[in-house]
């Protein structure tokens, strides 16, 4: 068997969303102000830079706005106003109401802010970074922290060409070691290592647990009659019950494109309910069908949101590293907004890393990191909205929304203090006979598709001949737990049919687990009530390569 090869860097930042990018970014930026060298590796477990990015996307360029005061100059993919907001709710399957602007949360309007491309920004600043000095390097997993007296120096990327049975294949490639000084964790929502790092550190001591949604996005190019460049549509209410939190969007973008999707929080109860149909339901309501009649879809694809704000963050630092951005939980969910808050805490943490760097023995922990986030924008920010997701748990939709409407438009999210969620969205599931049975219609093929449709326009691919990503800690609970007490959810909760219960060949159910359809939202490792289910990385440059997502 090959040698592991070994590299060495002053820092290594894993993933290349808007977080890890603007790090490495700023990391270069301060070296070269110094005129320093310095060696910044950015390693991505998609085959390209933004294959595995996806989000609504409204973008505030704050963060962008300093890191690259001229931006616009150089050509950031930036560029679409928005001209205006609706905000809808849908009281039926055909009937909406408009809610007035002056109701509207302060944090959800949107002027000065831009629809994009997630996708498109990240490879922008991928060539920002490069043209910096950074050494980014798409298409390499990392599988495991290198942990050494009780501190990270770094990762190891997966192997490359092993079999399903785990043994090696011609060709094959032993992972990386990448050791770095320091090691700035960037993965995005639900990250394996971060995930990991969080248990073995204990990060989240004294901390609520962290709480998600699943949000499921499509692009459409539709009839440039009904096209409104720059508007931006929110819905709440139908199709979901009063008691689960959620919501469709539809952005206008520009080329008579719309970015559509829908949102469901993970909290639900419900073991019948599935995101992808409400998701598919949702599209024939006529406030949304309207702007999709003769249109094309283009593109699909579904990730997992942390939404637990500020008592749901956990320690961001431990012996040679750093947690940023929706690796952390900085999403802010009254704003439905996290890449200008992960661009800036990844900008910080490079400000962070680069102090210590620069001094001649610096520390293994580093504690100004987090006290950069309490003095900045992002933890006012957050504190501002750190009752928005906890009130919708605790008051179901309407009064969710008429607590937010109080609490940030009348008090500026100062109200004297703060909610809690201290359960955990995989223990909320009711069990089969008390929940309400749901009948989803069949799909139209032009406005609702299935799932492996779906998956199919995603681009996502896996090399069928390798060990299988997901891992279940215990092969018999599907069926002799799951699916009695709840019917095994994850066949409903998966947005991309991975997981089925089917026919064994002794007659009697069994499950199957179809991991070349995975495209990466992490559902499963936060929602199976037995959290039996972990996702682990498949290799690197598998799973969708998102277009402009």
């Amino acid at each position: 068997m090959s040698e592991r090869e070994s590299m060495e860097f002053d820092v290594v930042i894993i993933g290349a969303g808007p977080s890890g990018l603007a790090a490495a970014c700023r990391l270069l930026q301060q070296a070269k102000a110094d005129g320093r060298e310095l060696n910044v590796c950015v390693i991505e477990k998609g085959a390209e830079i933004g294959a595995h990015i996806l989000s609504g996307a409204v973008f505030e360029p704050t963060a962008l706005s300093e890191l690259f005061p001229d931006w616009k100059d150089r050509g950031a993919p930036v560029s679409t106003s928005v001209t205006h907001d609706d905000f809808l709710f849908l009281r039926g399957e055909h009937a909406s109401m408009r809610v007035p602007h002056a109701l509207i949360p302060r944090p959800m309007r949107n002027e000065g802010n831009y629809i994009i491309s997630l996708g498109r920004l990240c490879q922008w600043l991928a060539s920002q970074a490069e043209d910096l000095g950074a050494n980014v390097f798409p298409g390499f997993a990392a599988e495991r922290v290198i942990l050494e007296d009780g501190r990270v120096c770094g990762v190891i990327t997966g192997d490359m060409g092993r079999g399903a049975d785990g043994q090696p294949k011609d060709g094959f490639t032993p992972g990386y070691e990448l050791r770095a000084r320091y090691t700035i964790f960037s993965e995005g929502c639900r990250g394996n290592l971060g995930k990991e790092l969080i248990k073995h550190f204990r990060l989240n001591e004294g901390r609520d647990p962290q709480h998600y949604s699943i949000g499921l996005k499509e692009i459409w190019t539709i009839d440039p009659a009904l096209h409104e460049e720059g508007k931006v549509v929110h819905t709440f209410g139908w199709p979901l019950a009063s008691d689960t939190e959620g919501g469709g969007f539809l952005y206008h973008a520009s080329g008579n494109q719309v970015y559509l999707g829908y949102i469901v929080a993970l909290s639900y109860r419900n073991p019948h309910l599935s995101p992808f149909h409400e998701f598919q339901r949702w599209k024939q309501h006529p406030a949304i069908r309207r702007y999709l009649e003769g249109g094309e879809r283009i593109s699909y694809g579904a990730r997992a949101i942390n939404k637990g704000g500020l008592q749901s963050l956990p320690r961001l630092v431990f012996p040679g590293g750093l947690l940023v951005g929706c690796e952390a939980g900085f999403l802010n969910n009254a704003k439905i907004k996290g890449s200008h808050t992960a661009m800036k805490t990844g900008m910080l943490a490079a400000e962070s890393v680069y102090a210590a760097l620069s001094a001649q023995d610096g520390p293994a922990v580093l504690e100004d990191f987090p006290q950069r986030v309490r003095d900045s924008w992002v933890w006012r920010e957050l504190h501002q909205a750190r009752n928005f997701g906890p009130a919708q748990k605790k008051f179901g939709t309407l009064g969710g929304a008429v607590f937010s409407y109080i609490d940030l438009n009348l008090f500026g999210g100062r109200l004297p203090f703060t909610l809690r969620n201290r359960q955990p969205d995989h223990a909320c599931l009711d069990p089969l006979d008390k929940a309400r049975p749901i009948e989803y219609p069949k799909p139209d093929g032009k406005i609702s598709f299935d799932r492996l449709s779906s998956v199919f326009v995603s681009n996502t691919n896996h090399e069928e001949d390798q060990p299988v990503h997901l891992k279940l800690r215990d092969p018999s609970i599907p069926i002799e737990r799951n699916l009695p007490r709840y019917g095994e959810p994850a066949r409903l909760y998966c947005p991309a049919g991975v997981y089925e219960v089917v026919d064994g060949e002794d007659g009697r159910p069994a499950f199957r687990i179809n991991a070349q359809n995975c495209v990466h939202c992490k559902t499963c490792d936060i929602k199976d009530p037995a959290q039996n289910i972990h996702w682990t990385v498949p290799e690197g440059g598998g799973g969708p390569n998102y277009s402009g997502m």
